[in-house]
């Protein structure tokens, strides 16, 4: 007998499934609450459960499986297609119990708690990063409508501006001068929670051998490597490394009608976190790199640098796959090959 497959809406508190009894062909649709839903799954026989990949998906797919379930994740954009009615809770479960049974129905990989984690670094780093920009440029702006100007680059105008505190003491009034030292100040604390996060990332970049094996690339440094590793989770849910290419948005959007294909600029769908991270990386490679590829050569020639840049991070994401999904090493010189 098939197992019973389960679709489960989620929520803080109240969670809703639909399913059919293999046996009896009965249909139910049943609230739970957290209590509830825990004990009664304990209860059932190892069968499928799917549920939709948002908010504290992927802990409860981590606890469903710790009760010897198999989990399915299904991104929201192709469970909507299936909800009959007005969205409810009971529409919503009886949509991703029919969505997990359709024929090649993509998945999203679940997640462990270290990937998780790692992910929430980032996240945290990313605004950090961000609002340090804003107040820097800020302070740019301010202290050039008093006739100041300095040096271009981050590091290099805080260190003017530190040199220069006497003669800017002498320039500004007095409010001014006294918010400029609260902002530096501000600055230097945002400084310190970066390293912070960043010395936390770098530690579990030395201890995932995932992150080490792909940070051979070039241009994968590690930042890109352990948010890489945490977004993709089992890189074999990824059928190719074109399809994880689409996955990040790196991949042109196609169009078409009658038998013609128009391919327009990139799709942009995914992680756009992860895919900056793989561009900056190759425009790095390509200005950096003392002896540049023949394949870089090449498409420097016919195309415009910006497009290079993005064909190099494509390229960049399916060498990642092809070494997380088949547990290799980083080849310089190595030759695809087409199945035959």
């Amino acid at each position: 007998m098939n197992a019973t497959t389960y679709g489960l809406d989620v929520a803080k508190h109240v969670f809703q499934m639909y399913w059919v009894d293999n046996q009896t062909g009965e249909i139910a649709n049943r609230r739970f609450r957290r209590d509830e839903l825990v004990a009664f799954l304990a209860q059932r026989p190892a069968g499928r459960v799917a549920l939709e990949a948002c908010g504290s998906a992927h802990w409860w797919a981590r606890k469903i499986q710790a009760l010897g379930h198999e989990v399915v994740l299904l991104h929201a954009k192709f469970i909507r297609p299936f909800v009959q009615t007005n969205k409810t809770d009971a529409a919503d479960a009886r949509a991703i119990w029919t969505a997990v049974q359709q024929p090649g129905m993509r998945t999203v990989a679940a997640k462990t708690e270290d990937q998780q984690a790692m992910l929430g670094l980032h996240r945290m780093r990313s605004p950090l990063i961000k609002f340090r920009t804003m107040q820097v440029n800020q302070l740019r702006g301010l202290l050039y409508e008093f006739g100041v100007s300095f040096r271009a680059g981050r590091a290099a105008g805080l260190a003017e501006m530190r040199a220069r505190m006497a003669e800017l003491e002498d320039a500004l009034p007095g409010t001014m001068f006294s918010s400029l030292r609260d902002q530096l100040r501000r600055i230097d604390g945002i400084d310190q929670d970066i390293d912070q996060l960043e010395k936390q990332i770098s530690g579990w970049h030395k201890q995932e051998a995932a992150c080490q094996a792909i940070a051979a690339v070039p241009g994968i440094g590690r930042l890109t490597a352990t948010a890489l590793v945490a977004t993709i989770g089992d890189a074999k849910t990824f059928r190719s490394g074109r399809e994880f290419a689409s996955f990040l948005g790196l991949v042109p959007r196609q169009s078409g009608t009658g038998g013609k294909t128009h391919l327009g600029p990139i799709s942009r769908r995914g992680d756009p976190y992860l895919r900056t991270l793989l561009i900056h990386g190759a425009r790095s490679v390509m200005c950096h790199a003392k002896v540049p590829t023949p394949w870089q050569k090449a498409i420097l020639e016919r195309r415009p640098a910006n497009v290079a840049a993005v064909a190099l991070a494509n390229k960049m994401a399916r060498t990642a796959w092809a070494i997380l999904a088949h547990g290799g090493t980083y080849d310089r010189h190595h030759v695809s090959a087409r199945p035959a």
